[in-house]
């Protein structure tokens, strides 16, 4: 971190016309440190968010207006810009070719990934991911900026900075990176090994329109007015609940982050450039998870406690369920599963609770949003 830097940079953004963006961003990564570290032929690859070909007023992927003001900017410095990701679904050019256009990509002046190869790599350092399969195109950049967007997320209760690498995931591996890592907490982990193992050169967020509600494909556009910058993705995860209200004792991510001492429990203790307050939303519609490792102590511990967190942990988890009035009964939920616990009956998808392993695939990649985070009553009392 360069010791004149903060922390985190928050800036006002209130649209995406290219001159405003344009200001923004350059404000926005000065606070942090610049881009002297830019050298002229150095490939630079911009992880934008673009979890699915939904178009910019969607509010799910990085705005292209923010991807094409950066990318000129590291061209200004000779650096060859590389945008990409890699959503659910099949890794080739056919699909992506279909995100960048649909997402407003094309229209940028950063080069499209074409790159669809596969690498395997070791991760010896990582707490629960010691290998993993990943996108080979930023293992051939020289540094990386994470461009994520601000959206509600059904199982990590927040998509920012630290969830928008697991991107370097193929998109027909994820689900069985939710197979493997069934558990939030083990989830959150994997999440942290690899923001460990690729640590961008910068963090990124989008939150000049974020989405609430049910996130993050099939929520609602919500306008926040600015963007956040960070060398630390956990540091402007923390600020980011502070905006959408959201308590951060339930972001499964920054729970791992606390206890690798990879970020401070409290908001206070964050260098922040920029009044971050004044952009809270008051009636943001979160997707708060609880978990019963929370209260893991509240009985002493030991194997009390252990059943307790055991009991809370089922009885306060939010759980998928499908409203049949917007489902078209398109199979694609079924199709998602990793766990295979979704079977069609008459048309609509049944959800084998026993065998549910709550990663919420079904919610994330519904096209027509009928999957919706349900929270049981228990949980929903001791919130009020």
């Amino acid at each position: 971190m360069n010791d004149t830097a903060c922390d985190v940079s928050v800036v006002s953004c209130t649209d995406y016309e290219p001159a405003r963006v344009r200001s923004a961003l350059e404000e926005l990564i000065a606070r942090v440190g610049g881009l002297d570290w830019v050298r002229p032929g150095m490939r630079v690859g911009i992880k934008a968010n673009l979890v699915s070909a939904m178009t910019p007023d969607c509010a799910a992927t990085t705005h292209p207006a923010l991807i094409d003001a950066l990318a000129a900017m590291l061209r200004e410095r000779g650096a060859i810009p590389v945008v990409g990701d890699s959503p659910g679904g099949l890794y080739n050019a056919a699909h992506l070719n279909k995100v960048y256009a649909v997402s407003g990509i094309d229209g940028t002046c950063a080069e499209r990934n074409r790159d669809f190869s596969t690498r395997e790599i070791a991760l010896p350092e990582a707490k629960v991911c010691k290998t993993a399969a990943v996108t080979g195109w930023l293992l051939d950049c020289d540094e990386i900026i994470n461009f994520a967007k601000l959206k509600s997320h059904g199982m990590m209760g927040l998509s920012a900075a630290a969830k928008n690498l697991f991107g370097t995931i193929p998109g027909t591996m994820k689900p069985e990176y939710h197979f493997r890592f069934p558990n939030p907490a083990d989830f959150a982990d994997m999440l942290v090994d690899l923001d460990e193992f690729w640590k961008p050169r910068l963090h990124l967020v989008d939150a000049v329109v974020a989405m609430e509600g049910n996130g993050p494909t099939a929520g609602t556009p919500k306008h926040l007015g600015c963007l956040l910058a960070g060398e630390n993705p956990h540091r402007i995860d923390l600020i980011c609940t502070g905006l959408i209200g959201l308590d951060p004792g339930t972001v499964p991510t920054l729970l791992a982050a606390w206890e690798r001492g990879l970020c401070p429990k409290r908001r206070e203790e964050i260098t922040v450039d920029g009044d971050w307050q004044a952009f809270k939303a008051g009636d943001f519609k979160t997707i708060t998870q609880r978990s019963g490792l929370q209260f893991q102590n509240a009985m002493g511990g030991g194997r009390r406690g252990a059943l307790y967190s055991k009991f809370l942990s089922r009885a306060l988890a939010a759980r998928p369920g499908v409203e049949k009035r917007e489902c078209v009964g398109c199979r694609k939920c079924e199709q998602v599963c990793p766990a295979k616990a979704i079977t069609m009956k008459r048309g609509k998808p049944l959800i084998e609770r026993a065998t549910c392993i709550r990663c919420f695939c079904c919610q994330e990649f519904c096209p027509k949003g009928a999957m919706k985070v349900r929270r049981p009553p228990l949980a929903r009392i001791l919130v009020r």
